[in-house]
């Protein structure tokens, strides 16, 4: 119902005329979509609903309008006479499998469910810092990371073949690995900061960046980030970036973002079968926005034999919060703790990644 709530706000901000009022409807959004639990919990005897921060008078009349009939009236007219129903209904078709913030404290909290526990995880293995397009510097990325209990991270900041989000030179690249050799010098024996890139995947299915470049990291995303509305058919090119040589990671699969694009369509069987063979990763990023790969894809990955990683793709430390999103698919799904790689051990997970 949070979720369902949340869409319904946001697809009532889409159709405003008022800045004023879109920015409202979609912070009530934003708002309903953080509650670690049902809404349904917070509405009192009196059928009124108690204060929520940031979910104004307006939006409070639309959601106990869902609460007491399933859906919102009033919104759906609005909807019809803006004459953006055709838009409205292409958003609504990009939101499969996202689960809010209620859904996800219920996942990590079910007992019933099987797969890593928040207490099983070792550390997070996508995120980005102040290098690229993140606000994060390594050491804050150090110390949250120990605050949560973590034994190690991977800092991987966007290659150079993405520009757009402040792509790193190999000579920014080779500045960056210094500072963390005198942090791991540091922080030695309470934390492993490991060298990593989040590279693009090309067009041909190959990464941006050359055999003898990625020799001199410890770990490599490969993620799509083009091509994420085609239609056509982009297996071939998925199978070739897992079939790359040193990539240990397939990031983000899709690049999917919940009501703005599909991401990419591929046989993800194929995909997955390729991955496993290859030893390589297949991420759930719990990005709110992405979720992906989501519970019911990542059922098909666990049946072709892969590994899994389960990233929280911050970019700022507020956000490392973000992996408790991934761990709630991989329970969903069932994902066997012993195949996800941020639950291992620090010198087992470095030694699997000097094996790519």
């Amino acid at each position: 119902m949070n979720a369902k709530i949340a869409a319904l706000l946001r697809d009532f901000a889409a159709i405003q005329k008022s800045k004023q009022s879109m920015w409202g409807y979609r912070r009530a959004a934003a708002a309903i979509l953080a509650l670690d639990e049902p809404i349904e919990s917070l509405l009192q005897p009196d059928g009124t609903l108690r204060k929520i921060p940031n979910v104004g008078p307006s939006s409070t009349r639309v959601i106990l309008e869902i609460l007491q009939t399933g859906t919102s009236t009033t919104i759906e007219r609005a909807i019809s006479d803006s004459g953006q129903t055709t838009v409205i209904g292409r958003r609504r078709e990009l939101r499969g499998n996202f689960l809010s913030r209620s859904q996800v404290v219920a996942a990590l909290r079910n007992t019933q469910l099987v797969g890593p526990r928040l207490e099983d995880y070792n550390g997070d293995l996508q995120m980005h810092s102040t290098w690229s397009d993140g606000t994060q510097s390594l050491e804050d990325i150090i110390v949250a990371g120990i605050e949560r209990g973590y034994r190690f991270c991977g800092v991987t900041d966007h290659s150079y073949g993405l520009p757009i989000a402040g792509g790193v030179s190999m000579e920014k690249l080779a500045r960056q690995h210094r500072e963390i050799d005198a942090l791991n010098l540091k922080y030695r024996g309470r934390f492993r900061l490991i060298k990593g890139i989040e590279a693009n995947i090309t067009a041909e299915g190959g990464v941006d960046m050359r055999p003898d470049e990625l020799a001199q990291l410890e770990l490599v995303v490969a993620a799509p980030h083009s091509q994420l509305r085609a239609a056509t058919d982009q297996t071939a090119r998925m199978v070739a970036a897992v079939n790359t040589r040193g990539v240990h990671i397939l990031g983000h699969p899709r690049g999917r973002k919940e009501s703005a694009r599909p991401g990419v369509t591929a046989n993800w069987d194929r995909v997955f079968a390729a991955a496993a063979a290859a030893s390589v990763a297949v991420e759930i990023d719990g990005d709110p926005s992405r979720q992906d790969v989501d519970y019911e894809l990542a059922t098909r990955a666990i049946g072709a034999g892969c590994l899994f990683a389960l990233d929280s793709d911050a970019h700022s430390t507020r956000e490392l919060q973000y992996v408790e999103t991934a761990i709630a698919h991989a329970r969903l799904a069932g994902v066997p703790t012993e195949r996800v790689i941020n639950c291992w051990e620090t010198e087992r997970l470095l030694e699997w990644l000097r094996s790519r």
